[in-house]
């Protein structure tokens, strides 16, 4: 039986290897971590019977993937879709929310509201055409023209910085900030209106911001069940930095090694060509995340009682407070009042934490590599919009960016976006390439967040490199076929 080696367990890794068990090659999964799921880990990280997720927490783009629709992710593992899809208050106990119903969050808007319904409706209508054009690479024809027309005009409009004249108050103008500057790069830009417009228009579709009952982990859990169904196996606490130290098979028989890794890994085949290989050493790694983890004694005591009931909050104020803490971070500096994104999922999720207790999950920007501690900033900006929150903290664990590689190495520097996000890169990730996900070296493949579609919890880009690896094996196939 033909091999297939695949270096990492998130879930482009496990997507990567479940195509290919069940296309019937022999897969073996190689883990460093003693857990699987890479970004997508659930942990004890503060006290027991907390649940903390490791990196990502709210997963839109899981439930949507063309991936994991056919694989049936929604009928394997619980999901929660919460009525506010994430919320985003402002000081003086306003705040501006982004429920599922878009008729309610125009009505809530009010003289913004019409505005809101048009950068938003034409794409929450037609997110199976959006989301088909951002989630394949983009060096291609589009198969819904309409919406990849109306979605590239909305990504003008807001990565232009025209849409600071779309809304006439702080609470539209912030609800869609909030939502832009998790692409972590400066405000405006076409990158972050790229990422940013996509996840608005979900936020009001059925699907909304969902997320696994129980944690992130429930996702890798299920693809590594699925693997195991089909012969396959995953051997963690096996850290490969160089692929000569690794018995991965013949290529010449047709055997396979794909990477849910770095690219900086493929450096280390013996034959990969000097062109290629300066390329890889030319993508840029961006910006980072310092992440920090609450376990509280009970509910953030949010002053609008609104936020209490989303379980993404955007802390950072204004549109202008927002779009400063990212440009600052640009500028290699972190603001005072940072940009924090948070998570609570146990506001629906009663599994997260012991009974009347709860979980925060969350982070703020910062320069490549930084040593920061997180907590006490993300603490005041809480405190802000949250009077007595510190007061509920029973214990905090920090991960500064400069820690994050030690925990999963494909985050270089603390970067979790698998590379800067920019629209250079969006089209060169990690190199320019009608099919990014081949190399030149026979049977190597890249199956990581630095290849086409990049960031998301979606499984997509380890769809790619099966499929072409697949096809480069005269073996054609398509996901129907597959499950």
């Amino acid at each position: 039986m033909t091999r297939a080696t695949v270096v990492g367990s998130g879930p482009n890794g496990l997507a990567a290897a479940v195509a290919l068990a069940r296309a019937g090659y022999d897969v073996t999964v190689l883990e460093a971590a003693d857990t699987i799921g890479g970004g997508t880990r659930t942990a004890e990280s503060t006290l027991p019977g907390f649940r903390h997720d490791v990196c990502s927490a709210v997963h839109p783009a899981a439930i949507t993937s063309s991936f994991f629709r056919a694989f049936g992710l929604d009928e394997r593992i619980g999901w929660i879709v919460p009525d506010a899809s994430y919320a985003q208050p402002l000081d003086g106990g306003r705040a501006a929310v982004a429920w599922r119903d878009l008729t309610r969050t125009a009505s809530e808007l009010g003289p913004d509201g019409r505005a809101w319904l048009a950068l938003t409706r034409p794409l929450a209508r037609r997110i199976d055409g959006v989301l088909d054009f951002t989630g394949n690479q983009l060096l291609r024809v589009p198969r819904d023209p309409v919406a990849t027309i109306r979605y590239g005009l909305r990504v003008l409009e807001a990565g232009s910085g025209l849409s600071r004249r779309t809304f006439r108050t702080e609470e539209a103008s912030a609800l869609l900030t909030g939502v832009l500057a998790h692409a972590n790069t400066p405000l405006p830009s076409l990158a972050a209106a790229a990422s940013g417009i996509m996840l608005a228009a979900l936020a009001h579709t059925d699907s909304g911001w969902a997320y696994p009952v129980g944690g992130a982990q429930a996702i890798p859990d299920a693809l590594a069940d699925d693997l195991r169904a089909h012969g396959g196996r995953i051997e963690t606490g096996r850290h490969v930095t160089d692929l000569a130290s690794i018995d991965w098979g013949d290529p010449a028989a047709g055997d396979l090694l794909l990477l849910d890794t770095s690219p900086r890994l493929l450096l280390t085949h013996p034959d990969v060509p000097t062109p290629y290989a300066r390329s890889i050493r030319s993508y840029r790694y961006g910006a980072a995340a310092a992440k920090v983890d609450f376990a509280l004694d009970g509910p953030v005591p949010w002053t609008n009682p609104d936020v209490a009931r989303a379980p993404t909050v955007h802390l950072g104020g204004t549109r202008a407070e927002v779009e400063a803490s990212e440009n600052a971070v640009a500028r290699g500096t972190v603001s005072e009042r940072p940009y924090v994104l948070a998570s609570q999922p146990s506001v629906l999720d009663p599994s997260r934490a012991p009974a009347g207790k709860a979980v925060l999950w969350a982070y703020i920007h910062v320069p490549h590599g930084s040593p920061l501690d997180p907590t006490e900033h993300v603490t005041r900006q809480v405190e802000r919009f949250a009077p007595g929150f510190r007061e509920r903290v029973l214990a905090s664990h920090a991960v500064p960016a400069s820690s994050r590689e030690a925990i999963n190495p494909a985050e270089i520097g603390g970067d979790i976006l698998g590379g800067a996000f920019t629209m250079t890169q969006a089209f060169r990730r990690p190199v320019v390439s009608t099919a990014p996900w081949r190399t030149p070296m026979k049977g190597v493949y890249l199956a990581s967040a630095s290849t086409p579609p990049g960031p998301g919890v979606n499984g997509l880009a380890g769809w790619h490199a099966a499929r072409t690896a697949l096809s480069d094996a005269g073996e054609p196939a398509r996901l129907r076929d597959l499950f």
